[in-house]
């Protein structure tokens, strides 16, 4: 690149190239992404190869998401420091060498130590890749492309489960991983010749007293959460991980506050249409990986599908997300972004109320009905609050905002799975008269028990999504009506 540029919007050729840039970017995006619950459906598979209950099984999912919760503030960080692109790139190898190793894991030690490895990756390009557009996308242009971006992260997260079932049914567990290789190969040899070369790096320092204690408290809240499923909470060591979380949760905010270089900016929530925007989409994750970890499991368990089938039908939930995200996202321009939101949470807890109904005999048509619903208020709702969020964000926090946002997704979608597992076994145990970790073979009626909890819950996630996005929308007119009375 000729070092006279001073922005990449006075570089032309990277202008040229700059849709090609974003479908690379997007591409790797999809990809990690949707390694955050295309294992969803390989869980039933791997439980049985490995001989292992649904809560040891799934640290496969978790574990994944757990890596990826404690470094990427940190790589958002590192990546204005030594070049966002340049973490991109790397972070992509790491990705796509992660993947490799997972496909050839013999045992459950191995496949999670590949999965951190690939998270770790991951994180790299998620903490990257919105900072990256900013910079590259003139101003018209950027709302669009963090867009793509938005509805790419929704697409993947979501779609696992469905492409997950298609490929185990065809080739086997293992190509769930390796299909990353070729795939991301190909995306490096087009994508390394129009990523341009990185032009700032912010002179600046590595937070590592806040870097530690979030790490901390990532480890050891999602940690106490999970063992807790199976040792119960009342186990010392499960209390004591929850309090040491919570302290190192306290120890990190004060710590945040004093600094002049955070990892984190908290100024940023102080917007309070920022931190309900936020929320919003932290509980609509959390309400989908209810979902995307019992789903599975309901399928191939209580409807007796084949993983081939049961991706299929899980498969209405992404191409109805696909369908009406880019719809909401030209309406949102015309009638705003919150009736938009508002629509789709309802939607959903439609949606999840009627999933909570279903039981061994549903007819295949009523379960596609709920699921594609889920879908249609998924897609009403993720671009237009990705909207709504970027649009509370001066221009120079945009990759701040970026971070914190794939951040909070994240942790949604642990909490979800921890949710979902947490009251599964709860409820199962308490019909079984005994601990429960796993399904009971011939007790249908127990799972099923479970199942329906777990989604009346995710309804109720959904209900309180919808009133805060209400209180938003009405806050947002009110605004308006203001400003056109004092016109």
């Amino acid at each position: 690149m000729n070092p006279s540029f001073k922005t990449y919007q006075e570089d032309a050729a990277v202008q040229q190239k700059r849709w090609i840039i974003l479908i690379v970017l997007n591409l790797f995006t999809f990809m990690s992404t949707l390694d955050g619950s295309i294992v969803n459906i390989a869980l039933p598979v791997l439980s049985e190869r490995l001989g292992l209950p649904i809560a040891q099984i799934e640290w496969v999912t978790t574990g994944y998401l757990m890596a990826i919760c404690t470094v990427i503030l940190f790589f958002g960080k590192l990546g204005d420091m030594v070049g966002k692109i340049r973490v991109f790139k790397l972070g992509a190898y790491i990705f796509i060498a992660g993947s490799l190793l997972c496909g050839l894991s013999g045992s459950l030690t191995f496949l999670i130590i590949s999965r951190v490895i690939q998270a770790l990756g991951a994180s790299m390009m998620m903490a990257t890749s919105q900072g990256v557009i900013t910079d590259i996308f003139p101003a018209k242009e950027r709302g669009k492309a963090l867009g793509f971006i938005g509805t790419f992260v929704s697409l993947g997260s979501i779609a696992g489960p469905s492409l997950g079932g298609i490929i185990i049914s065809s080739l086997g567990w293992e190509y769930i991983f390796w299909v990353n290789v070729p795939i991301g190969l190909i995306a490096i040899l087009i994508g390394w010749k129009v990523l341009p070369a990185d032009l700032v790096k912010v002179k600046s320092r590595i937070d590592a007293p806040g870097s530690l204690l979030f790490a901390v408290f990532i480890v050891t809240l999602f940690t106490g959460l999970l063992l807790g499923q199976q040792a119960g909470y009342g186990n010392r060591w499960i209390v004591l991980s929850l309090l040491v979380a919570v302290i190192a949760f306290a120890l990190f905010l004060r710590a945040e506050r004093t600094r002049t270089e955070p990892l984190i900016e908290l100024s940023l929530f102080k917007n309070v249409l920022f931190s309900v925007s936020i929320l919003c989409g932290f509980l609509v994750f959390s309400a989908n990986f209810c979902f995307n970890i019992i789903a599975p499991f309901y399928a191939q368990n209580m409807l007796n599908l084949s993983p081939f089938a049961a991706g299929f039908l899980l498969m209405l939930f992404p191409i109805c997300m696909v369908i009406v995200a880019p719809v909401s996202g030209a309406l949102s321009d015309k009638i705003g972004s919150e009736p938009l939101t508002f629509a789709g949470l309802i939607v959903m807890v439609i949606a999840q109320f009627g999933l909570a109904a279903l039981h061994d005999g549903s007819h295949l048509a009523v379960v596609g009905l709920w699921i594609a619903m889920l879908g249609i208020g998924s897609g009403l709702f993720q671009s237009p609050n990705n909207a709504l969020i970027m649009s509370q964000v001066p221009r120079t926090r945009l990759g701040s905002a970026g971070s914190i946002n794939s951040l909070v997704r994240n942790v949604g979608m642990v909490v979800g799975i921890t949710i979902a597992t947490t009251l599964l076994f709860h409820v199962m145990s308490s019909k079984a008269g005994h601990r429960v970790t796993g399904l009971i073979p011939g007790r249908p009626d127990i799972f099923l028990s479970g199942m329906h909890t777990v989604f009346i819950v995710s309804s109720c996630i959904c209900l309180v999504a919808a009133l805060l996005t209400g209180w938003r929308m009405y806050h947002a007119y009110s605004a308006k009506y203001a400003e056109s009375s004092e016109g």
